[in-house]
């Protein structure tokens, strides 16, 4: 695997897998958001352009998605770019091929390609077989690595008159310990460079946030708290990031049952929390947040789904 570190030197860049956080450099994270709000505004102004018209990406995902799968094929194709689509219906794995022949296969065709698989470790092992960028779009419970990045620029750009990410609190809520959202999130808010800020995290015992990411956390001298109360953990809150209960990471379905609908963010919760709040989310929702909320202005989550391409096509 390509473990180069992402600098704002672009040309540490080239050619590199971006599989992890832990590839970015606080000058590295400030040089990509640059380059995507330069995005939006080519997108706003003149909605795309043409500087990747000879290139290729191949858009692999084994698991279900819209996200980010949609987002990254617009990406590509709003600069110019072309897109060729695989998906585990429609590839050899159903023959029994393995994940690296795969990659091999595709690197014949495009110049890059993004991932999404549902074993942890995968994009690693993706980006060893081959001499062609690959980049980690969701591995398992691992991380997912792009969804931080626009994440984190989603914080900065909502609070872009007040400091940005600097000094705000942030409230990680729900399934924390199968979430690779929240794993990779955390990870890079504690390595940005940036000051003063505290993750607390918000969940149920059985779904706390992973020791192994809490102790990469640390290492930077991030504040970090915990509730189970969710009241408790917005005192205060400048973001307020939900994300659903995994059905699909649990073996027992009597025990995602116990925990499904434990924290439910509605208009009676947002009056508890800060007026300036905002409220993020993933997606997709299956009842964490009700439909009233989308009338509130802390909703940032359609806001942070367009982010998402912004970033992508940086």
């Amino acid at each position: 695997m390509d473990e180069n570190s992402l600098t704002s030197d672009p040309t540490t860049w080239k050619g590199s897998n971006f599989v992890s956080v832990k590839q970015l450099t606080p000058s590295g994270l400030q040089l990509l958001f640059s380059v995507s709000r330069s995005m939006k505004t080519l997108v706003r102004t003149s909605g795309g352009d043409t500087r990747l018209s000879p290139h290729v990406l191949a858009n692999v995902f084994y698991e279900a998605s819209t996200r980010t799968s949609c987002s990254f094929q617009a990406a590509m194709l709003r600069l110019g770019g072309k897109v060729v689509c695989v998906n585990e219906s429609s590839s050899s794995v159903k023959k029994g091929e393995t994940l690296a022949d795969t990659i091999r296969c595709l690197e014949c065709y495009a110049d890059v390609t993004v991932l999404r698989h549902p074993v942890k470790g995968s994009a690693a092992e993706a980006a060893s077989a081959t001499v062609k960028p690959v980049i980690n779009a969701g591995d398992g419970v691992g991380e997912h690595p792009s969804q931080a990045l626009l994440d984190t620029f989603t914080i900065e750009d909502e609070f872009s008159e007040t400091g940005g990410l600097k000094g705000k609190t942030v409230v990680l809520l729900g399934d924390l310990k199968h979430g690779r959202t929240v794993h990779s999130l955390a990870k890079l808010i504690a390595r940005s460079g940036i000051d003063g800020v505290t993750l607390r995290y918000c969940s149920p015992d059985i779904l706390r946030m992973p020791a192994d990411v809490k102790e990469e956390v640390e290492k930077y001298g991030i504040k970090q708290e915990e509730f189970t109360d969710l009241k408790s953990a917005l005192n205060g809150a400048d973001c307020l990031y939900v994300t659903r209960v995994q059905k699909e990471r649990f073996e027992n379905e009597v025990e995602y049952k116990k925990v499904k609908d434990i924290y439910i963010v509605d208009n009676e919760v947002m009056k508890a929390a800060p007026s300036g709040c905002i409220v993020m989310h993933p997606l997709p929702r299956v009842g964490e947040i009700k439909e009233e909320i989308d009338q509130d202005p802390r909703a940032a989550y359609f806001r942070q789904m367009e982010n998402g391409m912004f970033v992508r096509m940086a």
